[in-house]
């Protein structure tokens, strides 16, 4: 059985979906209440004590944790809460996936790096974080490593979908608008769908109902191929709804650099991860970032999404 944690969020809400064919699924939201209003179990991660009971009492045999505290400025002000629940939380379920025997599936990021190199970064890349949020994540996949369960770490990046806060839903929104948007040009990395990344997540689940999770012990880099700057990101999503119709006309998009979008927490510059490992292993080669958002676009199109103007950071 496999227990869901975060199902209410832009990735559980795609994995509900994809890992439904490959096992018996219990998705699981902080309030017990998953998408759409339905009745799910509750798994609140920031009470860490009781973690262990609410666990045995499910007895999962995979733990697919996509639950997390991902308010990266606000957790410059928040940091005890950022560490219990990307830190705390993710040991206690480490622990207790290694005394039952159960693998572990973790979602990291890009920020565990601090952007200064000049290529891609793979899994052996040092990682040096600069915000209280990439500190935390980098302290579960640290608390994973040293329980001794089986697990998978999958570093993820600039994670988007038809739902949810994110980037993309974003720039719709402040294009409806009306805005004359200014976006950051001087951070590069990898837009990744979380269609992508739960399909991804689903097919490395199924891979290992073959092989078994014994000395299952994997950091792995998950995004879509390519890279732009947010910039350019912004530049191509809504060109595109514009020619779908989700937009009248695309807006004017300004470029800027950090200096003049200042931030509580500071981001790395080049956060592009390296997924050769992710290709040799499943055989497969990631889409690039720009056919998965039209395809995220079209599924607006279908949805007949409307966007409500909201404030919008360009680098969320």
């Amino acid at each position: 059985m496999i227990l869901l944690l975060g199902a209410g969020g832009q990735l559980g809400r795609e994995l509900v979906r994809s890992l439904a064919p490959v096992g018996a699924l219990t998705p699981a939201t902080r309030d017990g209440m998953g998408a759409g209003g339905t009745a799910c179990a509750r798994f609140d991660l920031s009470l860490v004590d009781g973690i262990d009971e609410r666990l045995d009492a499910i007895a999962p045999r995979v733990i697919v944790n996509a639950a997390a505290y991902t308010a990266v400025d606000r957790a410059e002000d928040e940091p005890e809460l950022a560490d219990a629940i990307n830190h705390l939380a993710v040991a206690a379920l480490a622990r207790w996936a290694a005394r039952n025997d159960a693998l572990l599936v973790y979602y990291s990021t890009d920020y565990v790096f601090d952007g200064s190199s000049g290529r891609p970064y793979d899994e052996h890349a040092a990682t040096v974080p600069l915000s209280i949020y990439g500190c935390s994540k980098l302290a579960g996949e640290e608390a994973i490593r040293s329980s001794g369960c089986a697990h998978l770490i999958l570093r993820t990046a600039w994670v988007y979908a038809p739902h949810g806060h994110n980037f993309l839903r974003s720039m719709l929104r402040a294009a409806h608008a009306g805005r004359t948007l200014r976006v950051v040009a001087d951070q590069f990395g990898a837009p990744t769908s979380a269609r992508y990344l739960s399909a991804t997540t689903a097919r490395l689940l199924d891979d290992v109902n073959h092989r078994g999770t014994s000395g299952l012990r994997e950091t792995l880099h998950v995004t879509c191929a390519g890279q732009v700057s947010w910039h350019g990101y912004a530049l191509r999503l809504l060109e595109r709804a514009s020619a779908l119709g989700l937009l009248a006309q695309a807006p004017p998009v300004q470029a800027i650099e950090s200096v003049d979008w200042p931030t509580r927490a500071p981001r790395p510059r080049y956060s592009v991860l390296d997924c050769d490992r992710l290709a040799t292993r499943l055989g497969v080669r990631a889409p690039h970032w720009h056919d998965e958002v039209d395809a995220t676009l079209l599924e607006l199109v279908a949805g007949h999404c409307l966007f409500q103007p909201r404030t919008f950071d360009a680098r969320s």
